[in-house]
């Protein structure tokens, strides 16, 4: 005989009451494109959207406070400097921020995204690896090509195409790239020896930047605009090799990583605020993180990757990791993005730093 009473368990279990809801709760809300909708509207309502876009939302206010930042905004403190006591001083002294991705994404269609940044003189300093430096100057002598992920390696190599993901570069772009830097390679190790200069890693990228003098090259512009470009793993790609087969024609060029370890911890060192913004994993993301730890940790972060962190990796760790070793501050704003960097940075760019240039009018 079935009773007329839901079972008290039952709808106790399906019926629980909630606890009010703080004050300051955001609700869930997408974009309505029954609205005219302009980019920086669409890229405004991904922190309401949930999961990797509300991730994206907060990077982009992170990336907006960490670019409007001034000096002028703290109180200034009895210990501070004569150096920064004057008003019109501390309103142009900004955050400095630190830019690392890894080689593969100078390779992709990011390297244009990269260089509007450098040219524009957002970004105080960059690291990157070995293939970030020399697909740059590469791109300058030939080009890069789309393909696909599936491609048949062995076939590939019969043909001299080399394949970086879905893309393809001729192996006659490296031969190219010999026969350009190689004689820049002789200049360097002619005024080592004639006064005595010890080339830091820095300083090669810096005059590489110079010799391409080409508006196109990422290194061309940190050269003109004076950003230091750092890369802890230098021979670590083409440019190893070239390096390594310029040790057996003209012995003795010496390269000193100890003069950029330097550079970049006193860089960080002497920031007001710092900032990070990393795409990708490995060295560039470890040795900005670093660096940080000289200053006792970053004040804004911004971590852009699809490393997991199960493995312990340091590219796959989460910014709470970083807070545990002092590399980003207890307090400070950070987040990572679990993400392509080439299907967010563009847009996160676009909401920030380029959106000053973004001329569409806004609905609302």
């Amino acid at each position: 005989m079935s009773s007329a009473f839901v079972p008290e368990a039952a709808a106790a279990a399906v019926l629980q009451q909630s606890e009010p809801i703080p004050s300051d709760a955001v609700s869930v809300e997408g974009p309505n494109f029954d609205n005219s909708l302009n980019l920086q509207d669409l890229l405004k309502s991904y922190e309401r959207i949930g999961f990797q876009a509300n991730s994206f939302g907060k990077a982009i206010n992170i990336v907006n406070k960490m670019r409007n930042w001034r000096l002028s905004d703290e109180p200034l403190t009895p210990d501070e400097t004569d150096e920064y006591t004057s008003p019109s001083v501390r309103s142009e002294t900004k955050c400095t921020v630190f830019l690392g991705y890894t080689s593969n994404l100078i390779s992709s269609g990011l390297r244009e995204v990269i260089l509007y940044l450098v040219k524009h003189k957002h970004v105080s300093a960059i690291v990157t690896t070995a293939g970030g430096i020399e697909e740059d100057f590469i791109k300058c002598l030939g080009k890069t090509y789309l393909a696909d992920f599936d491609l048949d390696g062995a076939d590939l190599r019969r043909r001299g195409m080399n394949r970086i993901g879905n893309l393809v570069v001729p192996n006659d772009n490296y031969c190219k790239f010999e026969d350009w830097v190689t004689p820049i390679l002789d200049a360097m190790l002619s005024e080592q020896k004639d006064s005595g200069i010890t080339w830091t890693p820095s300083e090669v990228i810096r005059r590489l930047g110079k010799e391409i003098n080409n508006e196109e090259s990422v290194y061309y512009w940190a050269y003109k605009n004076d950003i230091p470009v750092f890369c802890p793993a230098l021979t670590d790609g083409s440019l190893g090799d070239m390096i390594y087969f310029h040790s057996f024609r003209s012995p003795g060029l010496v390269i000193d990583i100890v003069g950029d370890i330097r550079a970049l911890n006193n860089m960080s060192l002497k920031a007001k605020k710092a900032g990070m913004i990393i795409l990708g994993g490995g060295v560039c993301k470890h040795q900005i993180a670093n660096a940080m730890l000289i200053r006792n940790g970053a004040d804004f972060s911004v971590y852009i990757n699809t490393g997991q962190e199960f493995d312990g990796s340091d590219s796959g760790a989460r910014p709470e990791e970083a807070i545990s070793w002092g590399k980003i501050r207890v307090g400070a704003e950070s987040v990572k993005v679990f993400a392509d960097a080439t299907l967010v940075f563009p847009l996160l760019v676009a909401a920030t730093f380029a959106r000053d240039n973004d001329n569409s009018t806004s609905t609302k």
